[in-house]
């Protein structure tokens, strides 16, 4: 994986080179010179892309969405919706966990019991190592589960599985809030999951969005609060 310099990055991010580099100097893109000129690590860029997606406004994620739609379109998810790749199988209303760790096991489970996930195990553990480094878990309940890096291997194409547990757990939460609702995003491609990622983001800070799947009965039912909030995007 070739790193970017400034032309490439500036084409990537549909930037002009000027402003790359000005964010470069300023310290708000990870990049380092070597032999004079900007270099930027493509898992580099791509982490800062994550993280700029958990703090930004809805104005924002769209514009992450635009930067990585034509990045992601070789990977069969043109027309992106949510609804697409959240079969009703991989729903688990209630999800049946009380820790942590359980969480990850279940929801992986339910990804391979449908067909979707090939290697649980693998993903659970990428999982749950991604969460060391860095929880997941939001203000608002809410936690985006996924692997460090995309597993193309672990799977057959793109796929969201969705579970909603009886009430709220410890899960690295800001200000130790619980977490009760618990996506997890599985991509073959860098550029796949951080499209699908700002677009599920987008969803979850929708008014009344999150308390409407909250009061859901059945793994239907959440799908179609989803499906709903979706072609509101």
């Amino acid at each position: 994986m070739e790193d970017f310099d400034i032309n490439s990055l500036s084409a990537y991010l549909h930037l002009t080179p000027d402003q790359v580099k000005k964010m470069a100097e300023r310290g708000k893109l990870p990049g380092r010179r070597i032999g004079g000129q900007w270099r930027f690590s493509q898992p580099e860029i791509h982490q800062w892309f994550e993280d700029r997606i958990g703090v930004s406004d809805e104005k924002e994620l769209v514009e992450v969405e635009k930067v990585f739609e034509i990045q992601s379109q070789k990977q069969s998810v043109d027309e992106f919706h949510i609804p697409d790749l959240l079969n009703v199988d991989n729903v688990a209303m209630p999800l049946l966990a009380k820790t942590k760790s359980k969480v990850i096991s279940k929801i992986c489970e339910l990804a391979a019991a449908s067909g979707t996930l090939w290697e649980p195990d693998k993903m659970a553990d990428a999982i749950a190592k991604r969460e060391q480094l860095h929880p997941t878990a939001l203000e608002s309940g809410v936690a985006l589960l996924h692997p460090r890096r995309p597993m193309p291997n672990a799977m057959g194409e793109a796929f969201i599985a969705l579970g909603v547990t009886h009430s709220g757990i410890p899960f690295g939460g800001p200000r130790g809030c619980l977490t009760d609702i618990f996506f997890l995003i599985g991509s073959t491609d860098e550029a796949v999951h951080l499209r699908l990622l700002a677009r599920l983001s987008r969803l979850i800070q929708m008014p009344e969005t999150l308390e409407q799947i909250r009061v859901q009965t059945s793994p239907q039912g959440v799908w179609d609060v989803i499906h709903a909030a979706d072609e509101e995007l």
